[in-house]
């Protein structure tokens, strides 16, 4: 069982940046053993892939709304993935999941939120225009 809690949403205004947190209790295996993702979801839509990072963190996958804006990174000493975000923009804005995905692949990255075991409870964001 992993136990994850974000942290570090807020109102912001258009082009301003956020980074968010997701600090995890990993159970019996460590944090090292779960691809890490961030989702998020909108009122009236459906969760959507947002970015993904490996075990080791040594690849990323990211949605094409917001390549060259976000940036995720991951420090499994201190079991936390973050989430930085810049140049937000109101279509930003929505709640972000963080999630975790047991996998053997230390190399793989995951975009399916399907294949996530656990999930945070969200945090809020919201970006004015």
């Amino acid at each position: 069982q992993v136990q994850l809690v974000e942290a570090g949403g807020g109102l912001v205004q258009a082009g301003d940046s956020l980074r968010l947190s997701c600090a995890a209790a990993a159970g019996r295996r460590t944090f090292s053993s779960y691809a890490m993702g961030w989702f998020r979801q909108a009122p009236g839509k459906e969760r959507e892939f947002v970015v993904s990072i490996s075990r080791g963190g040594t690849n990323t996958d990211y949605a094409d709304s917001v390549k060259g804006r976000f940036t995720i990174s991951r420090d499994n000493p201190k079991n936390t993935v973050f989430l930085q975000m810049n140049s937000l923009k109101p279509e930003d804005t929505a709640v972000y999941y963080c999630a975790a995905a047991n996998t053997p692949n230390t190399a793989q990255t995951l975009s399916d939120v399907r294949t996530y075991n656990y999930w945070g409870q969200g945090t809020q964001v919201t970006v004015s225009s």
